[in-house]
Formats: structure tokens, C-alpha cells, sequence
């Protein structure tokens, strides 16, 4: 049953809770968060800094076919997961860990460059999005990243049938994307659980609007978003992802974006730069 959390409730789920594991979090972003600190107190950058591009510069010589995907108006969506404050906003509950990668990315920028350029193209959007309500606290057993989660109180609703509490909370959207989301257009999915889109309702938006190509953006690399890029290939999309719209954890276990993007380019259809996806997506209104 829902309700709002408190030391009696029995779920475990307590102010308390919440901030001791945020502290850890926060503590356990190690030395690479640490020593971004500075550059982070500005906040986001607006496009991926030369360190990183050199960081995670694409191979001179590919050993793999070098593949591409071409946008078809009436086929192609935009697709965005989990464009919500406790990823991307310095406020939110991940950005001990998270920060540096979507700051060196410009990430939160370059998802709202994606966003107008996809308005302005008539290009439907598809926002798959990440809650977590009390009741789903009682899961059984989690992962590693699940347990996370869910003891940092990341992307916590009242409940499905409420929006109470939500405006401003971690589980919000960016304000800055709200004009784009909350447009009327914009299909905001139900919920994705764990990583992938297996247990929410984005394949069937999509298909029963014709979408058979995507292109693909959000947080985190590593999770949801390479999680997605997975599961819609094996369902038969076309994917291109978005290489600087997105950013993953910087943890002592490793580096989330290099995993991911070492995995993009083994996977997708097509990984581009947010300065290329804007034009093609321009081009092809």
C-alpha cells in the first residue's frame, strides 16, 4: 500500500536511510569524482570538452564495418530515458557520481539541442522514464545498482496515481526540458523498472505510431540507455545513439561512458555526435 515513508512504515525507506546512503554515494565516487569537483561547481558544460573527445576519441584504424542509419521522416523518433533531476541536475542524488562524465559531455545541453531539433523537424519524441514507488521498496532481491537505487531514494514517487511531491523532486523532469515534454505532443512512457524497456509500454507507442528507427539519448550510458539500445535492437529498431547526450558513473569499479561507448560502437546502427544528429534531423524535416 502506498505511503509516505517514516521510521514505522516498515519498508526501510526513512529520511535517515536515504541520507546515510547518499553519503556513501557520495563517498564512493572516489578520487575521479573528487578531482572534478572544481570544474563541476559551474555546472554543465554546453558541448563536450576537447579532453573528452580525445578521451574517448574513436579508433583511427576501426577493425569493425563502419555502419550507418539514415532518418526517414514518419519512421524515425527521438527517444530519451530518464531526462529527470537526480541524473542530470548537481541537486540530484547520482551527481557525486555522474557529474563529471555529463559535464565533460555537455550532456544536459546536448539532450535539449536533440529536443528542439526534433520539435522543429515534426519528428516524434518518446520519453522512457524511471520511477520508483513504495511499493516497489519491497522487492525481494536486487541488484547492485538496483539496491543502489533504491536505498539513495532515487526517482521516488508517492505513488503511480499521485503527483504529489513530484514537481522539483529528483524524479522530475529537468526544468529546462519541460517545454519540449509537456508540450502535449511529447509520449512520456510508463515506466521503465530496472534498465530496460522490457516492462514498459515504449515498444507498443512506437510501433503503433510506425516507428521503426531510432535515435536514442539520455542517461545513464551504461544502464538504461545501452540497456535500451539492446533490448529495441532485438525487437527489430534500427538505433543510432547519441554519443555526447548521454554520460554514465566514474566509480572505483570503472568508468560507466567508456563502457558504454566501447559497446555503442560494437552495437548500433549508427553513433553520432549531438552536431551531427541536430543536422540530420534538420535536413530530414
Amino acid at each position: 500500500m502506498d505511503h509516505e515513508h517514516d521510521n514505522d512504515c516498515g519498508c526501510g525507506v526513512t529520511p535517515e536511510t536515504v541520507d546515510l546512503a547518499r553519503r556513501r554515494l557520495l563517498a564512493g565516487a572516489g578520487a575521479a569524482a573528487a578531482a572534478g569537483a572544481a570544474a563541476l561547481a559551474t555546472g554543465p558544460a554546453s558541448a563536450a570538452t576537447e579532453e573528452a573527445r580525445t578521451l574517448y576519441a574513436d579508433p583511427d584504424k576501426p577493425g569493425l564495418p563502419q555502419i550507418d542509419m539514415t532518418i526517414e521522416p514518419g519512421r524515425t523518433a527521438l527517444v530519451v530515458t530518464d531526462p529527470q533531476i537526480d541524473f542530470l541536475s548537481k541537486d540530484g542524488v547520482t551527481w557525486g557520481v555522474v557529474g563529471e562524465s555529463v559535464t565533460e559531455q555537455g550532456t544536459v545541453d546536448n539532450i535539449e539541442r536533440l529536443f528542439k531539433a526534433a520539435k522543429a523537424a515534426g519528428m516524434p519524441v518518446f520519453i522512457s522514464p524511471h520511477y520508483y514507488y513504495p511499493h516497489d521498496h519491497k522487492w525481494q532481491f536486487e541488484g547492485t545498482l538496483e539496491k543502489t537505487m533504491h536505498s539513495i531514494g532515487m526517482f521516488d514517487r508517492l505513488s503511480p496515481l499521485s503527483l504529489d511531491n513530484f514537481e522539483g523532486s529528483g524524479a522530475d523532469w529537468m526544468p529546462q526540458y519541460k517545454k519540449y515534454i509537456e508540450d502535449g505532443e511529447t509520449i512520456v512512457c510508463s515506466p521503465h523498472k530496472v534498465y530496460s524497456p522490457a516492462q514498459n509500454d515504449l515498444n507498443l507507442q512506437m510501433r503503433k505510431r510506425g516507428i521503426d528507427k531510432v535515435i536514442l539519448a539520455g542517461m545513464s550510458a551504461n544502464l538504461c540507455t545501452q540497456a535500451h539500445l539492446y533490448d529495441l535492437l532485438e525487437l527489430g529498431y534500427e538505433v543510432a545513439v547519441v554519443r555526447d547526450a548521454t554520460a554514465g558513473a566514474k566509480v572505483p569499479e570503472g568508468d560507466g561512458y567508456l563502457a558504454a561507448i566501447i559497446n555503442f560502437r560494437m552495437v548500433a546502427n549508427g553513433v553520432w555526435w549531438t552536431d551531427d544528429a541536430v543536422d540530420r534531423i534538420t535536413r530530414s524535416a
